[in-house]
């Protein structure tokens, strides 16, 4: 009898713990870094690139947070906007939007990159997904009126949807060869590790954002 006692206490608190673990998964902000071989973390193993560096500075900070890596290399815009709806499940608290480097690279025309986001975001807002949103800058060699017209896609469509806007992914990096792998474009792990540095306060503002709404 005595064991059957001892056997039943030992179920509840088995039990009670199962459900506190349970409660506490359910409670993980998931976001998606969505995006191309910036955020993908280019050569790099994944542990290095911008989404893990994020989350462990997220993390760091008190934020129960895991931060999924849906960063392809090569993507445009035109890519991402084909693969949103899969790339983003549904339990998505956020995302971290990136995209459009590639667009400028290969010269096609700003107009059908801002259109291309455009639809990105609309698709995300209709779930009701928050986004940050993070900005690219054509390359000089593109010309003065390209440049012109592709750098402003992106803070006019954070003042469009309210978005925050990290309006430079490589800020700081580009212009610094010891943080760039030696095609002299894509950050290294240091050179990832400053970007994450540098987003961190808008990132944690997202997850603010999201842990507010839970509560």
């Amino acid at each position: 009898m005595r064991f059957k006692a001892v056997a039943l206490h030992f179920t509840v608190i088995l039990m009670a713990a199962l459900g506190t673990a349970r409660l506490a998964s359910a409670e993980t902000i998931q976001l998606v870094g969505f995006g191309d071989s910036l955020m993908a973390g280019y050569q790099l193993p994944q542990e290095d690139a911008l989404p893990a560096q994020l989350q462990r500075a997220l993390v760091a900070r008190g934020h129960d947070v895991v931060i999924t890596n849906a960063g392809v290399s090569g993507d445009t815009t035109s890519g991402g906007l084909s693969r949103v709806d899969w790339s983003v499940p549904d339990g998505t608290k956020g995302v971290i939007l990136e995209l459009g480097a590639n667009d400028a690279l290969r010269g096609i025309p700003p107009e059908q990159s801002e259109k291309n986001l455009d639809q990105i975001i609309s698709r995300l807002k209709a779930r009701h997904i928050p986004i940050l949103l993070v900005g690219v800058l054509a390359p000089p060699n593109m010309g003065a009126d390209y440049g012109d017209k592709f750098n402003a896609i992106y803070p006019r469509l954070a003042e469009k949807y309210e978005l925050p806007l990290y309006p430079f992914i490589l800020d700081g990096v580009i212009t610094d060869r010891s943080l760039l792998l030696e095609d002299g474009m894509h950050p290294n792990t240091k050179g990832l590790a400053l970007m994450a540095e540098r987003m961190l306060p808008l990132a944690e503002e997202l997850v603010k954002s999201v842990e507010g709404k839970s509560k």
